[in-house]
């Protein structure tokens, strides 16, 4: 679960762990170039640079990119290793995602948006037989010129 430090280098969870298979294929967000493919206190990490400024990395990864590669969304990154601390499954995919360098972003809003549907309310009181349909946003407060 993402949690977003209270100040720039404060403690939190910059990203996403995601259940998965050792050796399962990890596929790119989508289309960048890759900017870091390569190893990191003893763990595979991609990064990624994306067409509108953010950066997403994956790791644990054994890639089979380098950097400099041009992907296209859903092109495989590398493959899970397992051992990700904390993860209750074989193996967790840590995803993150930044704008600039230290603007950490939660990645599952990056996925599509969620489908939201409203169920029925029960006790919710029946529309007024002459009520439009839709609501329309209230009128503009006519405005006086400023004194000046």
């Amino acid at each position: 679960m993402f949690r977003k430090p209270a100040f720039r280098y404060g403690r939190g969870h910059r990203g996403a762990d995601l259940g998965g298979s050792p050796g399962q294929a990890v596929l790119v967000a989508r289309e960048g170039v890759v900017v870091f493919a390569g190893r990191i206190a003893g763990r595979g990490v991609v990064s990624v640079d994306h067409p509108d400024g953010l950066r997403s990395t994956y790791e644990p990864v054994t890639a089979v990119v380098v950097a400099g590669a041009r992907l296209a969304g859903g092109d495989p990154v590398g493959t899970l290793e397992p051992g990700h601390i904390g993860c209750p499954v074989a193996a967790c995919l840590h995803w993150g995602v930044r704008r600039e360098r230290l603007d950490h972003l939660d990645p599952l809003v990056l996925l599509r948006p969620p489908r939201v549907r409203l169920l029925p309310w029960e006790g919710a009181p029946e529309p007024a037989e002459d009520a439009p349909d839709r609501v329309s946003p209230p009128a503009p407060a006519a405005s006086t010129p400023a004194a000046g």
